[in-house]
């Protein structure tokens, strides 16, 4: 297996103040566990380009584009000068750069594997994406990485049919915002409910067979986890045949994180990613892109990230 990780130090350059969450500390977590876990040099390391604001624009609109460009403060302003979005997603000065490689590396990723360069990949990024709409950011994302990568995947490569798994604690409101009426594109996802962003139930997307959510209550372990993923995204999945898949890998549903309230540890986002690699190896000639969501206990996340990056290098 050939699995790479693309980063870029742009990404660390973004935050939104000491007191959030969404920090550059959640980067240097994972490095650190990639390190002392020895298997960083199974690994290619890559750089993440800047995305083209073309791409961009297949999901978001010019409104929600300039919203980031425009309202970054300039080279020079205050270490502590922000722009609020909204009450908990922010922009400084080195925004706009991190959200273009955040894209970037995303598509970057699609390339290389969809040209049999990698089998699969995974985005060490930030900010991350799946909460952004088309419309506007919000959530902590500011543009949506995996839904600008499925339609490079679905426009550029012309593939006809693409999946998106999203296990993070929160339901992927943009994602699925992006893709409800999109037959091309397959969502599947758990989430913990009733919770941020109170998304995912009811409305437009239960009539749509595209999209597969499970909503399910605080404190959910691993056990009830793997039996919704056996029984209702497994089945959806295969009979979906997704000639390329896509991760949300969010790893806020850890026991140990305090953004949410679920109960899974680092064997079971390792079993997750196995079996989306089952169904990969199935149908998608093995290809996936996985892009880091939330995951806001730095030692949770790291452990939790090496565990996903050893099940998909097969180096367990």
């Amino acid at each position: 297996m050939t699995t790479a990780i693309y980063c870029h130090t742009d990404c660390l350059a973004h935050e939104m103040g000491g007191w959030h969450p969404e920090s550059p500390a959640r980067l240097q977590a994972i490095e650190d566990q990639l390190i002392a876990s020895r298997i960083d040099s199974f690994i290619d390391h890559r750089e993440a380009p800047l995305a083209d604001v073309g791409a961009i624009a297949r999901v978001h609109d010019q409104d929600a584009i300039a919203r980031v460009r425009d309202n970054v403060p300039p080279p020079g302003s205050p270490a502590d000068a922000y722009y609020p979005i909204d009450g908990d997603t922010l922009l400084n000065a080195h925004s706009w750069k991190a959200a273009l490689r955040a894209a970037g590396a995303a598509i970057a990723a699609t390339d290389a594997v969809i040209a049999g360069d990698l089998d699969n990949a995974f985005c060490a990024v930030r900010p991350p994406g799946h909460h952004a709409r088309p419309s506007e950011p919000m959530g902590f994302c500011l543009f949506n990485n995996v839904a600008i990568a499925v339609r490079h995947a679905l426009e550029v490569h012309r593939l006809e049919r693409v999946a998106i798994v999203d296990f993070d604690v929160h339901h992927g409101n943009g994602t699925e915002e992006a893709f409800v009426y999109e037959p091309r594109v397959m969502m599947a996802s758990f989430f913990q409910h009733p919770f941020y962003p109170y998304s995912g139930v009811g409305g437009e997307s239960q009539f749509n067979p595209n999209m597969v959510n499970v909503p399910v209550a605080a404190y959910t372990g691993g056990e009830k986890v793997r039996q919704l993923v056996t029984e209702l995204w497994l089945p959806a999945l295969r009979a979906f045949r997704p000639q390329m898949i896509f991760i949300s890998a969010g790893f806020d549903a850890h026991r140990e994180d305090d953004m949410g309230q679920m109960g899974l540890v680092e064997a079971d986002y390792a079993w997750i990613t196995r079996q989306i690699m089952a169904v990969a190896k199935e149908h998608a000639e093995g290809r996936i892109v996985s892009c880091l969501e939330g995951g806001y206990n730095l030692s949770a996340l790291g452990r939790s990230v090496v565990a996903h990056l050893k099940a998909l290098a097969e180096l367990e």
